[in-house]
């Protein structure tokens, strides 16, 4: 490459972004991908009927939700009917439509609302401190959260009470999982577990089952594209920045090296205003720990809608097989299905 097109490049390994509690509030919101989710465009699988139980239990949870917040009426001197939880959970595999159908019922609800993963939650947290966090959110008529995470203890307690603070005061929540440890494929574990780990908040959730088929995999041979050669990386690269696109070109293993040096809550600033994600020199992980940092990466761009182009192993294929037979099996399958569709631009309509 010339200078020229070198200059014309974004290098992810240079960006060192920052990221306050506020920026982290005002982004709680649904992704690009789930800006017009609405339960209408939820297309449940016939050959699993929980996909259309959870759909038509979502609408009543909405309806009772807005009828109890409907303002005005010889009714609003009455004490608002109450929803007899005002949890619900959403428990199954990755490709099912949980994020589809949480988004859905951000849409529905009155505000103030958030939307997030469980990561966001806890990096709000950790930015603002909890009191402050919490007085951010006091007040929000519902809160999301996807992709609950089960992995680490201290996170999921510190978690449970932030939500039980919140959900004591009027709050309703919806999550999504992320099945814990050993809990494969679709998940069948998850809802056990989670509700082990609550305690005491697990009696005002309700658990949704939703069973299913990966739709990523739908429409695509189910593996990752993947170009001949770092060069003609480089090449395409070069050749879309000249027409105008924004452009990341890194080496994979300065890209793994750099997410290791910033906290997961400022990844989507490392991709802030990338179209296009060039990878050069793809390779098998071995790490448990970057290989988990990869995951978290891949979500937010997925959730930024990136599409990547890279060389060497396809992308369906870093996580070696020790990974894939143990306790995070469930995220590693989520990102390789995910990377999958980033790289054949099987962009889907729904999760």
């Amino acid at each position: 490459m010339t200078s020229a097109a070198t200059s014309d490049l974004i290098r992810i390994a240079d960006r060192n972004p920052s990221i306050t509690g506020a920026e982290i509030a005002a982004e709680l919101s649904p992704p690009p991908q789930f800006a017009t989710a609405s339960f209408e465009s939820y297309r449940p699988d016939p050959d699993f009927p929980s996909q259309q139980a959870a759909l038509d239990r979502l609408n009543e949870f909405a309806g009772a939700w807005r009828a109890a917040q409907r303002p005005g009426g010889f009714f609003s001197r009455k004490r608002p009917a109450r929803i007899e939880l005002p949890g619900v959970y959403l428990d199954g595999g990755f490709g099912v439509g949980k994020t589809h159908l949480l988004a859905s019922l951000w849409h529905v609800a009155h505000g103030p609302k958030y939307f997030g993963t469980f990561i966001e939650y806890t990096a709000l947290v950790g930015a603002l401190g909890y009191q402050k966090a919490l007085e951010a959110l006091r007040g929000a008529k519902l809160i999301c959260i996807d992709e609950f995470e089960l992995d680490d203890p201290g996170d999921t307690m510190l978690m449970t009470r932030f939500l039980g603070e919140l959900m004591a005061s009027g709050t309703r929540v919806a999550a999504t999982s992320n099945t814990p440890p050993n809990a494969l494929g679709e998940g069948r574990f998850a809802a056990a577990d989670f509700l082990r780990e609550i305690q005491g908040l697990s009696s005002n959730f309700e658990t949704l089952r939703i069973d299913g088929l990966d739709y990523r995999r739908r429409d695509t041979d189910g593996r990752a594209e993947t170009v001949e050669s770092d060069d003609q990386v480089d090449r395409t690269a070069t050749a879309l920045a000249a027409r105008g696109h924004r452009v990341s070109l890194d080496d994979f293993d300065a890209l793994i090296a750099h997410l290791a040096t910033v906290h997961p809550s400022k990844y989507i600033k490392l991709i802030d205003g990338v179209e296009i994600l060039a990878l050069r020199g793809v390779h098998s992980l071995h790490d448990q720990s970057a290989a988990l940092r990869l995951v978290a990466f891949i979500d937010r761009v997925y959730d930024a809608e990136v599409p990547i182009v890279a060389s060497g192993l396809p992308l369906d294929e870093v996580f070696d097989a020790d990974m894939l037979a143990g306790g995070y099996r469930k995220k590693y399958l989520r990102a390789m299905s995910r990377m999958t569709a980033l790289t054949t631009g099987q962009l889907p309509p729904h999760e």
